[in-house]
């Protein structure tokens, strides 16, 4: 079995009560059935807190939408009682997402955690994957796998223009930007914040890449690629790194231009968008003129 993952990624940390948007605050929590089976098992005042807490498998957030474990200096209490091992799955490997492959494993952070949007920007480029282990690969997948590398390096190639890069990156897999209403598509997505909704107002695609930004848009773009891209759907994905690379941009050219707001538009378009399958599939929808 081989292991990939991007070269920064053993340098994360969760920034616990630092995090200015708290993953506990929010989010429905389900509970994987093996750390089910520990909670029903702990007696105690603690035993009684989880047992009520907890309803059809998951944790019931507080009226304040507050994991009830989330205390009020921002830290966990189950993690202060029993350490990460109290975890379940989702909150243990939060904010990682996994691709899984016949004989190979690929992690990376999504940008829906602050603390993953900075460990990004604050890469050296080209961003790199680095591999564990051996694995035998089915003959589908070596080929996807020699064209991502190759997709990837396009995107991190600074000796064309961003804009010239992310028309190759179509080109070579067939991928397109179809004129849509594209406002009004994200408009039309389930939202979290409404924050969200205003920051929405401005966006137009196709849209160019802010004058000085380019280093931190190929980053962006590299991670949409790496991300995003299957075997089964190339060309409408990378479309996806696409459009989401430019709408980023857009948002990101109408207001402000600093590093932190940049950091801000990323992380709410991952939590709003990446993080919700039922929007992802609608875009990939709007992408694909085959049935996808």
């Amino acid at each position: 079995m081989k292991y990939v993952y991007p070269a920064f990624y053993p340098e994360f940390s969760c920034l616990a009560d630092r995090c200015r948007h708290n993953c506990c605050i929010g989010w429905e929590i389900d509970i994987d059935p093996e750390t089910q089976n520990l909670y029903d098992q702990v007696d105690g005042p603690l035993g009684n807190r989880l047992r009520e807490s907890i309803c059809d498998g998951h944790f019931v957030l507080r009226a304040d939408d507050r994991c009830p474990f989330l205390n009020d200096r921002g830290l966990c209490d189950l993690i202060t009682a029993w350490g990460e091992d109290a975890l379940c799955d989702i909150c243990h490997d939060h904010p990682r997402f996994r691709h899984f492959f016949s004989d190979r494993e690929e992690v990376g952070l999504g940008l829906c955690c602050e603390a993953a949007v900075d460990l990004l920007f604050r890469q050296p480029s080209p961003i790199e994957l680095v591999s564990m282990g051996e694995e035998t690969p089915t003959a589908e997948e070596e080929d996807f796998f020699a064209l991502r590398e190759r997709l990837l390096a396009l995107a991190q190639n600074g000796s064309l223009p961003l804009a010239k890069r992310m028309a190759r990156l179509l080109s070579l897999t067939g991928g397109t930007l179809p004129a849509r209403d594209w406002r009004g598509i994200f408009l039309s997505l389930e939202r979290l914040d409404d924050g969200w909704t205003n920051e929405l107002q401005p966006l137009t695609l196709p849209a160019d890449i802010p004058a000085g930004w380019e280093d931190a848009f190929e980053k962006l773009l590299w991670y949409f690629l790496y991300r995003h891209l299957r075997p089964e759907a190339v060309a409408t994905t990378t479309a996806l790194a696409v459009v989401s690379t430019q709408a980023v941009a857009s948002l990101f050219a109408a207001g402000e231009q600093t590093p932190e707001r940049l950091a801000e538009l990323c992380r709410q378009y991952s939590a709003e968008i990446e993080y919700s399958d039922e929007n992802t599939a609608r875009l990939e929808g709007e992408l694909c003129d085959l049935p996808c």
